[in-house]
């Protein structure tokens, strides 16, 4: 069977599955959707997706998507599935579920020629509307074959990220650096109201340098999290970010000392961020 003669399903259409659903509407196989609230799938239906009845119809579908809400419900509907989908389905998995789910899934639906691909997504609902979302993929050679072509009506960036469950543990990483960054943002914030600061210019300056800089995303060009060799190819890169850091960091917790704002993760980060970067720490002042 050819790409194009696949048929594919999506099950779950909220805030995110919606708009990665929209996209896979003029798929050439055709699209069966399923959602248990039926306003949900109306606007498919105005795209010329077939809407199903339940979980079970959409097993008629060669590669279907679930985005539910959580672990229980994605056990529950590949369950469903399972019991109707024929040999050679991909049942890709968006939903953000425990690191060991997909893998267990896998194994149990290996002996029924039936793969399981986490597929967790990356970009949020108005990325996937434009077609633009990071797909972090778990599967085995011949899956990643049928799901990328599928998966790039709603994706820019797709990663495989190795075997099932690989594309969960990178999603866990890198929402654990989105959330974490949001705590940090909120300390900032309490040391700039405290010291006087318009929270609202403070943002945009931070959104407008960000843009510029990368943000945290720039320093990730290590193969691995080794200390650093004095030729590697970043070295000096970092031991620069590491000086400039070490100095900010000192006098942003000296205002904070000043204005009475507790500021545990700059304590954190002056600690621990030369080690992270893999070159020497310094304690004196740059």
């Amino acid at each position: 069977m050819s790409t194009d003669e696949l048929k594919v399903g999506y099950i779950g259409l909220g805030n995110q599955g919606a708009p990665m659903a929209k996209r896979l509407a003029g798929w050439p196989g055709g699209l069966i959707v399923f959602d248990v609230r039926t306003e949900a799938m109306t606007p498919l239906a105005e795209l010329g997706a077939t809407l199903a009845d339940s979980v079970a119809d959409v097993a008629q579908a060669d590669v279907i998507s679930v985005t539910v809400l959580n672990d229980a419900q994605v056990r529950d509907v590949v369950g469903q599935l399972a019991a109707h989908a024929k040999p050679g389905t991909v049942i890709a998995i968006h939903s953000t579920i425990e690191p060991t789910t997909a893998g267990e899934l896998a194994e149990q639906l290996r002996p029924n020629g039936i793969h399981i691909v986490d597929a967790p997504v990356s970009g949020g609902a108005g990325a996937a509307d434009k077609g633009e979302l990071a797909v972090m993929i778990g599967a085995d050679d011949d899956a990643y074959d049928v799901v990328k072509p599928v998966f790039k009506q709603w994706a820019s960036l797709v990663v495989r990220a190795g075997e099932p469950g690989a594309g969960t543990r990178m999603k866990l990483a890198r929402n654990m650096l989105t959330f974490i960054g949001f705590a940090a943002a909120c300390e900032a914030s309490r040391l700039a109201e405290a010291a006087g600061i318009d929270l609202q210019k403070l943002g945009r300056v931070v959104r407008h340098s960000d843009a510029q800089s990368g943000g945290p995303g720039a320093i990730m060009v290590r193969d691995d999290t080794k200390p650093l060799d004095s030729e590697h190819f970043v070295y000096n890169m970092f031991v620069h970010t590491r000086g400039l850091a070490e100095k900010d960091l000192r006098l942003a917790l000296s205002l904070g000392e000043a204005t009475e704002v507790e500021l545990p993760l700059a304590e954190i980060a002056l600690r621990d961020l030369a080690a992270g970067l893999g070159v020497p720490h310094t304690d004196t002042k740059e």
